[in-house]
Protein backbone atom coordinates (compact mmCIF):
# COMPACT_ATOMS: atom_id res chain seq x y z
CA UNK A 1 0.00 0.00 0.00
CA UNK A 2 1.37 3.38 -0.90
CA UNK A 3 2.63 5.51 2.23
CA UNK A 4 0.52 8.72 1.23
CA UNK A 5 -2.46 6.28 2.22
CA UNK A 6 -1.45 5.10 5.26
CA UNK A 7 -0.56 8.28 6.31
CA UNK A 8 -3.80 10.09 5.67
CA UNK A 9 -5.73 6.89 7.14
CA UNK A 10 -3.44 6.66 10.46
CA UNK A 11 -3.51 10.36 10.87
CA UNK A 12 -6.60 12.11 9.98
CA UNK A 13 -9.82 9.89 11.75
CA UNK A 14 -12.19 12.13 10.43
CA UNK A 15 -11.37 12.25 6.69
CA UNK A 16 -11.28 8.54 7.33
CA UNK A 17 -13.52 7.26 3.91
CA UNK A 18 -11.52 3.44 4.10
CA UNK A 19 -14.50 1.41 2.23
CA UNK A 20 -17.04 3.66 1.36
CA UNK A 21 -17.92 3.59 -2.07
CA UNK A 22 -18.38 7.06 -4.34
CA UNK A 23 -19.93 7.23 -7.65
CA UNK A 24 -18.55 9.95 -9.65
CA UNK A 25 -19.77 11.41 -12.63
CA UNK A 26 -17.80 12.75 -15.34
CA UNK A 27 -15.04 10.57 -13.37
CA UNK A 28 -12.98 10.27 -16.49
CA UNK A 29 -12.71 14.33 -17.05
CA UNK A 30 -10.35 16.57 -15.62
CA UNK A 31 -11.49 17.15 -12.51
CA UNK A 32 -13.56 14.29 -11.88
CA UNK A 33 -10.18 12.31 -11.58
CA UNK A 34 -9.14 14.97 -8.96
CA UNK A 35 -12.28 13.97 -6.99
CA UNK A 36 -11.43 10.02 -7.15
CA UNK A 37 -8.34 11.01 -5.95
CA UNK A 38 -9.28 12.81 -2.72
CA UNK A 39 -11.85 9.44 -2.30
CA UNK A 40 -8.92 6.82 -2.94
CA UNK A 41 -6.06 8.75 -0.51
CA UNK A 42 -8.87 8.21 2.37
CA UNK A 43 -9.29 4.67 1.50
CA UNK A 44 -12.49 4.93 -0.43
CA UNK A 45 -13.02 2.98 -3.31
CA UNK A 46 -13.84 5.73 -6.18
CA UNK A 47 -16.37 4.43 -8.75
CA UNK A 48 -15.82 6.29 -12.39
CA UNK A 49 -19.02 6.68 -14.36
CA UNK A 50 -18.21 8.52 -17.66
CA UNK A 51 -19.56 8.67 -21.32
CA UNK A 52 -16.03 7.39 -22.02
CA UNK A 53 -16.25 4.18 -20.74
CA UNK A 54 -12.80 2.73 -21.96
CA UNK A 55 -11.08 5.96 -20.26
CA UNK A 56 -13.00 5.35 -17.08
CA UNK A 57 -11.66 1.91 -16.58
CA UNK A 58 -8.39 3.51 -17.37
CA UNK A 59 -8.38 5.89 -15.21
CA UNK A 60 -10.25 2.85 -12.06
CA UNK A 61 -7.18 1.12 -12.81
CA UNK A 62 -4.31 3.85 -12.39
CA UNK A 63 -6.32 4.77 -9.19
CA UNK A 64 -6.00 0.85 -7.73
CA UNK A 65 -2.52 0.53 -8.71
CA UNK A 66 -1.43 3.62 -6.70
CA UNK A 67 -3.81 4.12 -3.85
CA UNK A 68 -4.33 0.51 -3.38
CA UNK A 69 -8.44 -0.01 -3.41
CA UNK A 70 -10.53 -1.57 -5.31
CA UNK A 71 -11.73 1.41 -7.94
CA UNK A 72 -14.56 0.81 -10.60
CA UNK A 73 -14.91 2.59 -14.00
CA UNK A 74 -17.76 1.66 -16.63
CA UNK A 75 -19.40 3.95 -19.11
CA UNK A 76 -22.58 4.81 -19.24
CA UNK A 77 -25.34 7.76 -19.97
CA UNK A 78 -26.48 9.63 -16.78
CA UNK A 79 -29.45 11.20 -18.94
CA UNK A 80 -30.55 7.82 -19.19
CA UNK A 81 -32.51 6.39 -16.06
CA UNK A 82 -32.81 2.61 -16.97
CA UNK A 83 -29.14 2.93 -17.75
CA UNK A 84 -28.34 4.70 -13.95
CA UNK A 85 -30.60 1.83 -12.22
CA UNK A 86 -28.42 -1.25 -13.99
CA UNK A 87 -25.54 0.25 -13.29
CA UNK A 88 -27.00 0.51 -9.81
CA UNK A 89 -27.16 -3.03 -9.44
CA UNK A 90 -24.21 -3.70 -11.00
CA UNK A 91 -22.43 -1.55 -7.89
CA UNK A 92 -24.88 -3.15 -5.36
CA UNK A 93 -23.57 -6.85 -6.53
CA UNK A 94 -20.05 -5.68 -6.44
CA UNK A 95 -19.55 -4.01 -3.16
CA UNK A 96 -23.14 -4.16 -1.68
CA UNK A 97 -23.32 -0.66 -0.90
CA UNK A 98 -23.02 2.89 -2.32
CA UNK A 99 -21.67 5.58 0.24
CA UNK A 100 -21.26 8.78 -1.64
CA UNK A 101 -22.62 10.71 -5.18
CA UNK A 102 -20.50 12.93 -6.79
CA UNK A 103 -22.20 14.73 -9.07
CA UNK A 104 -19.17 16.34 -11.60
CA UNK A 105 -20.63 15.94 -15.08
CA UNK A 106 -21.06 18.75 -17.13
CA UNK A 107 -21.46 19.58 -20.61
CA UNK A 108 -17.95 21.24 -22.92
CA UNK A 109 -19.68 22.00 -26.00
CA UNK A 110 -17.81 22.58 -29.17
CA UNK A 111 -19.83 24.51 -31.26
CA UNK A 112 -18.23 25.02 -34.89
CA UNK A 113 -19.01 29.24 -35.67
CA UNK A 114 -19.39 30.09 -38.95
CA UNK A 115 -17.90 33.64 -40.35
CA UNK A 116 -20.32 35.65 -39.75
CA UNK A 117 -22.53 34.19 -36.85
CA UNK A 118 -20.86 32.97 -33.11
CA UNK A 119 -23.29 30.42 -31.51
CA UNK A 120 -21.60 31.29 -28.02
CA UNK A 121 -24.05 34.60 -27.90
CA UNK A 122 -27.20 34.09 -26.38
CA UNK A 123 -28.65 35.60 -28.96
CA UNK A 124 -27.44 32.73 -31.46
CA UNK A 125 -27.09 30.16 -28.88
CA UNK A 126 -28.72 27.21 -30.66
CA UNK A 127 -31.95 25.32 -28.71
CA UNK A 128 -30.45 21.95 -29.32
CA UNK A 129 -27.54 22.70 -27.66
CA UNK A 130 -29.38 24.35 -24.20
CA UNK A 131 -31.27 21.24 -24.30
CA UNK A 132 -28.13 19.02 -25.01
CA UNK A 133 -25.95 20.89 -21.89
CA UNK A 134 -29.15 21.12 -19.25
CA UNK A 135 -29.09 17.39 -19.85
CA UNK A 136 -26.31 16.34 -18.94
CA UNK A 137 -25.75 18.86 -16.43
CA UNK A 138 -28.79 19.53 -14.82
CA UNK A 139 -31.05 16.35 -15.54
CA UNK A 140 -28.45 13.78 -15.36
CA UNK A 141 -27.77 15.12 -11.42
CA UNK A 142 -31.31 14.90 -11.26
CA UNK A 143 -31.51 11.35 -12.17
CA UNK A 144 -27.97 10.42 -10.02
CA UNK A 145 -29.93 11.69 -7.04
CA UNK A 146 -32.61 10.06 -7.91
CA UNK A 147 -31.22 6.75 -8.72
CA UNK A 148 -28.19 6.55 -6.16
CA UNK A 149 -29.15 9.15 -3.53
CA UNK A 150 -32.84 7.07 -2.97
CA UNK A 151 -30.56 4.14 -2.48
CA UNK A 152 -28.60 5.94 0.45
CA UNK A 153 -32.06 7.30 1.55
CA UNK A 154 -33.25 3.48 1.53
CA UNK A 155 -30.32 1.96 3.37
CA UNK A 156 -30.29 5.26 6.25
CA UNK A 157 -27.66 7.66 5.19
CA UNK A 158 -25.14 8.78 2.84
CA UNK A 159 -23.57 11.96 1.19
CA UNK A 160 -24.26 14.04 -2.08
CA UNK A 161 -21.82 16.44 -3.25
CA UNK A 162 -22.59 18.61 -6.31
CA UNK A 163 -20.30 20.56 -8.13
CA UNK A 164 -21.74 23.74 -8.87
CA UNK A 165 -18.77 26.96 -9.70
CA UNK A 166 -18.19 30.39 -8.98
CA UNK A 167 -20.29 31.38 -11.91
CA UNK A 168 -23.35 30.14 -10.07
CA UNK A 169 -22.85 32.97 -7.48
CA UNK A 170 -21.61 35.41 -10.17
CA UNK A 171 -22.25 36.19 -13.79
CA UNK A 172 -19.57 35.47 -16.32
CA UNK A 173 -17.32 38.55 -17.22
CA UNK A 174 -17.06 38.13 -21.08
CA UNK A 175 -14.65 40.93 -20.90
CA UNK A 176 -11.87 37.69 -20.21
CA UNK A 177 -12.90 36.22 -23.68
CA UNK A 178 -12.90 39.28 -26.11
CA UNK A 179 -10.55 38.83 -28.64
CA UNK A 180 -9.11 42.21 -30.72
CA UNK A 181 -10.43 43.08 -33.90
CA UNK A 182 -13.01 40.98 -33.60
CA UNK A 183 -16.55 42.53 -34.27
CA UNK A 184 -19.16 42.76 -31.18
CA UNK A 185 -21.40 40.04 -32.58
CA UNK A 186 -18.55 37.58 -33.33
CA UNK A 187 -16.89 37.86 -30.04
CA UNK A 188 -16.96 34.72 -28.37
CA UNK A 189 -18.56 34.42 -24.42
CA UNK A 190 -19.19 32.05 -21.61
CA UNK A 191 -22.38 30.38 -22.93
CA UNK A 192 -25.58 30.77 -21.08
CA UNK A 193 -26.06 26.90 -20.41
CA UNK A 194 -22.93 26.94 -17.90
CA UNK A 195 -24.79 29.82 -14.99
CA UNK A 196 -28.04 27.98 -15.49
CA UNK A 197 -26.71 24.84 -14.97
CA UNK A 198 -24.74 25.28 -11.86
CA UNK A 199 -27.07 27.82 -10.37
CA UNK A 200 -29.58 25.17 -10.57
CA UNK A 201 -27.35 22.69 -9.11
CA UNK A 202 -27.18 24.77 -5.72
CA UNK A 203 -30.99 24.81 -5.43
CA UNK A 204 -31.45 20.89 -6.00
CA UNK A 205 -29.05 20.53 -3.33
CA UNK A 206 -30.99 22.59 -0.94
CA UNK A 207 -33.97 20.96 -1.82
CA UNK A 208 -32.62 17.31 -1.40
CA UNK A 209 -31.06 18.35 1.90
CA UNK A 210 -33.86 18.97 3.31
CA UNK A 211 -36.05 16.23 1.23
CA UNK A 212 -33.78 13.67 2.60
CA UNK A 213 -32.72 15.03 6.32
CA UNK A 214 -34.13 12.26 7.61
CA UNK A 215 -32.82 9.46 5.96
CA UNK A 216 -29.56 11.20 6.72
CA UNK A 217 -28.37 11.89 3.22
CA UNK A 218 -26.25 15.31 3.52
CA UNK A 219 -26.32 17.13 0.35
CA UNK A 220 -23.92 20.16 0.12
CA UNK A 221 -22.05 21.49 -2.85
CA UNK A 222 -18.74 23.39 -4.14
CA UNK A 223 -18.32 26.13 -6.06
CA UNK A 224 -15.09 25.70 -7.33
CA UNK A 225 -13.14 28.76 -9.31
CA UNK A 226 -11.70 28.26 -12.94
CA UNK A 227 -8.93 25.35 -13.18
CA UNK A 228 -5.09 26.41 -15.18
CA UNK A 229 -5.28 23.72 -17.86
CA UNK A 230 -3.12 25.16 -20.29
CA UNK A 231 -5.47 28.20 -21.31
CA UNK A 232 -3.80 30.69 -23.04
CA UNK A 233 -1.31 33.41 -21.30
CA UNK A 234 -3.80 36.28 -22.50
CA UNK A 235 -6.94 34.76 -20.84
CA UNK A 236 -5.20 33.52 -17.95
CA UNK A 237 -3.14 37.29 -17.05
CA UNK A 238 -7.00 38.52 -17.28
CA UNK A 239 -9.06 36.12 -15.11
CA UNK A 240 -6.24 36.63 -12.15
CA UNK A 241 -7.01 40.44 -12.10
CA UNK A 242 -10.40 39.48 -11.15
CA UNK A 243 -9.10 37.42 -8.31
CA UNK A 244 -7.50 38.41 -5.06
CA UNK A 245 -4.83 35.34 -5.00
CA UNK A 246 -4.30 36.82 -8.41
CA UNK A 247 -4.34 33.00 -9.92
CA UNK A 248 -6.27 30.04 -11.03
CA UNK A 249 -6.21 27.07 -8.98
CA UNK A 250 -4.01 24.55 -9.57
CA UNK A 251 -5.95 20.75 -10.86
CA UNK A 252 -5.36 19.34 -7.47
CA UNK A 253 -6.30 22.03 -5.20
CA UNK A 254 -9.93 21.45 -4.37
CA UNK A 255 -8.81 17.66 -3.30
CA UNK A 256 -9.31 18.58 0.30
CA UNK A 257 -12.74 20.59 -0.21
CA UNK A 258 -14.35 17.41 -1.90
CA UNK A 259 -12.81 14.84 1.16
CA UNK A 260 -14.30 17.44 3.83
CA UNK A 261 -17.75 17.32 2.28
CA UNK A 262 -17.66 13.48 1.70
CA UNK A 263 -16.17 12.28 4.91
CA UNK A 264 -17.42 12.39 8.51
CA UNK A 265 -15.10 16.16 8.73
CA UNK A 266 -18.29 18.16 7.80
CA UNK A 267 -21.11 15.46 9.87
CA UNK A 268 -22.87 18.38 10.47
CA UNK A 269 -23.05 20.29 7.33
CA UNK A 270 -25.69 19.94 4.78
CA UNK A 271 -27.41 22.24 2.44
CA UNK A 272 -24.32 24.03 2.09
CA UNK A 273 -22.48 25.56 -1.04
CA UNK A 274 -18.62 25.89 -0.16
CA UNK A 275 -17.22 28.63 -1.92
CA UNK A 276 -13.50 28.22 -3.61
CA UNK A 277 -12.38 30.43 -5.59
CA UNK A 278 -9.52 32.32 -4.89
CA UNK A 279 -11.67 35.20 -3.38
CA UNK A 280 -12.96 36.00 -6.79
CA UNK A 281 -16.95 36.27 -6.18
CA UNK A 282 -16.02 38.21 -2.84
CA UNK A 283 -15.53 41.45 -5.76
Amino acid sequence: MPQAVASTRGCEPLFDLTDRVAVITGGAGLLGEQHARAVARAGGIPVLVDLAGARACRKAEELSAEYGVAAWGFGADITDAVDLASRLAEILERFGRVDILINNAANNPKMENRPDVNFSRFENFPREQWDADLAVGLTGSYLCCQVFGSEMARRGGGVILNVASDLALIAPDQRIYRQPGVPDHLQPVKPVTYSVVKTALIGLTRYLATYWAGQGVRVNAISPGGVANGQPDEFVARLGQLIPMGRMAGISEYQGAVLFLCSDASSYMTGSNLVIDGGRSCW
